[in-house]
């Protein structure tokens, strides 16, 4: 008999009989997948839980016990945008994470993630969870094997960074980007190395450089592309902006 406990962050569940087979982000042991007895209602992606393993062998599904000890998704209450962030982190983590793989930083990543949606902020929401959600993107690109480089211009120029290769994810000076501006993405301020305070659309612009490298490289292999709750996320964060 194989078992383990970790604690774990639920990623997706779906039914299956009587139960449903459920993804988890565990702290120790990447993303793993169980069976769950009874109703899929505690089964809520985003929720902290202790999670114990067992099967008769490493190779089988085996089942899966989880108890619940923080649901983020109620602290949220109806606001769809922080719902989507919180739905589209959990769906990038389940489609891109290779199962019973090590995913260092991964759950730690998620779990600062969470933590930052779920605040009440008292200042601009656009300063602070749409930015660590970005930013959030931008470390999942680097645990999945394409890892921007935003400090220093590839070529060697000098001046203010304001453009991404394409190619190869490495951020252009201003002066170097100008004959190829169009070929190029756009780097937001707030993703450059002077962190400026981001703006509505410099959090759009952020989503779309990192939305590039996800479905371009991360998932070009996956012919079911990016989860569609990532696309959801876009449209929250638009809506976000027009009542801005």
């Amino acid at each position: 008999m194989e078992a383990w406990e970790d604690q774990a962050i639920i990623l997706s569940a779906r039914p299956y009989g009587e139960g449903a087979v459920a993804h988890v982000l565990t702290a120790h042991r990447g993303k793993r997948a169980g069976y769950v007895y009874g109703s899929r209602a505690a089964l809520e992606p985003g929720t902290l839980a202790a999670a114990r393993w067992q099967a008769r062998g490493a190779e089988f599904l085996g089942t899966l016990s989880l108890e619940p000890l923080k649901a983020h998704a109620p602290l949220l209450g109806h606001d769809a945008a922080r719902l989507a962030a919180l739905a589209s982190a959990c769906a990038l983590l389940d489609a891109g994470l290779a199962e019973r793989e090590p995913a260092p930083g991964a759950f730690e990543g998620l779990c600062a993630l969470l933590s930052i949606i779920s605040r009440e902020e008292s200042v601009d929401p656009w300063l602070l969870w749409p930015a660590a959600y970005v930013f959030w993107e931008v470390q999942l690109l680097d645990a999945l094997g394409f890892a921007l480089d935003l400090e220093a211009c590839a070529a060697g120029g000098d001046g203010p960074l304001t453009h991404v290769s394409p190619r190869t994810g490495r951020a252009v000076s201003a002066q170097q980007a100008e004959p190829y501006e169009a070929k190029l993405l756009k780097l937001p301020g707030f993703l450059r190395p002077e962190r400026a305070a981001p703006a509505p659309e410099d959090i759009l612009g952020g989503l779309a450089l990192t939305g590039y490298f996800l479905e371009h490289r991360a998932f070009a292999q996956d012919t079911r592309g990016l989860p569609a709750a990532r696309a959801r996320l876009l449209a929250a964060l638009g809506g976000m902006r027009t009542s801005a």
